[in-house]
């Protein structure tokens, strides 16, 4: 794999990996939260003998830029969806099919209703989605979507950004507690994904994702609008273990995706790109002979 930086919006520089053939169809690889681009360690080696795969990080993830600004002035969805749309012209890249999960499956889907002719296919893994809609502040599901709550305190930072013992066993819990039971992460990545996290100001810009996302929020309320549905061919797999985005939410995709297919994926969690990495990538060369 080769590491490159290129220009993101606003200036933005970001960090991506790019391997494969520059010829052949481009995947892009969105990654979530805690991560970076090497949510897709193991889907990349792989995909790369029959695609140009790109895995950028994010602004505010792993080695890209992190904007000293207010998170709803730089890290909504919409920002990240527009670096993207920087980066590809920056590459000359007119089309990708974009794989994603977690945090990276809504940029997906905010680029393809924004930026559509800008995407091939989707292949989206546990996705957020509309279709959730209330769902997800049931009760009985809070216990999973407390860190969110947390990452939108200053307390956030107060404890667990300022000492990298914290951070270490924080970013750990998420990925002892969101696997399945098939695959668990080995030491050595879980090391490398942690070494990244403690480095200075790492913790406290990754979470200003979630902040931008709940003042977003906050205008959506007062203005709500009817859902756009997605037109692009879509795939959509799902960890049934997952315990923070669960499988039973699956159940409205086809109100919102146009052309979409599911699979379930036994005794895998929340980490599908590390947890099924065959699994995803079968999916995304499934989707390449149907476009």
């Amino acid at each position: 794999m080769e590491y490159f930086y290129g220009k993101g919006s606003d200036n933005v520089t970001l960090h991506y990996v790019r391997k494969g053939t520059e010829h052949k169809r481009t995947v892009i690889l969105l990654h979530g939260w805690p991560g970076y681009w090497f949510d897709w360690r193991y889907v990349i080696p792989r995909l790369s003998e029959n695609f140009n795969v790109i895995a950028p990080d994010f602004r505010g993830f792993g080695n890209s830029d992190k904007p000293n600004v207010p998170p709803h002035e730089g890290y909504t969805p919409e920002h990240h969806a527009k670096d993207l749309i920087s980066l590809l012209n920056h590459l000359n890249i007119e089309k990708a099919i974009f794989a994603a999960h977690d945090i990276g499956a809504t940029v997906a889907q905010t680029i393809a209703k924004t930026y559509p002719e800008y995407v091939e296919g989707l292949v989206l893994l546990n996705p957020p989605y509309q279709g959730i809609g209330i769902r997800r502040f049931d009760p009985a599901i809070q216990k999973e979507f407390w860190y969110q709550h947390l990452h939108n305190l200053p307390l956030a930072e107060t404890i667990i950004g300022k000492s990298k013992e914290a951070i270490k066993y924080y970013i750990l819990h998420f990925y002892e507690h969101w696997t399945g039971s098939k695959v668990k992460a080995t030491p050595e990545d879980l090391e490398k994904i942690v070494n990244m996290y403690c480095q200075e100001d790492f913790f406290v810009k990754s979470i200003a994702y979630y902040r931008a996302r709940a003042a977003a929020k906050t205008v959506q309320s007062v203005n709500q609008t009817q859902p756009t549905r997605i037109g692009q061919k879509t795939k959509v797999l799902w960890g049934e273990e997952d315990p923070v985005m669960l499988a039973a939410w699956s159940d409205q995709l086809e109100n919102y995706f146009s052309d979409v297919s599911l699979e379930k994926l036994p005794r895998i969690g929340h980490f599908v790109p590390f947890e099924a990495p065959y699994e995803v990538i079968e999916a995304i060369m499934e989707l390449d002979k149907q476009l």
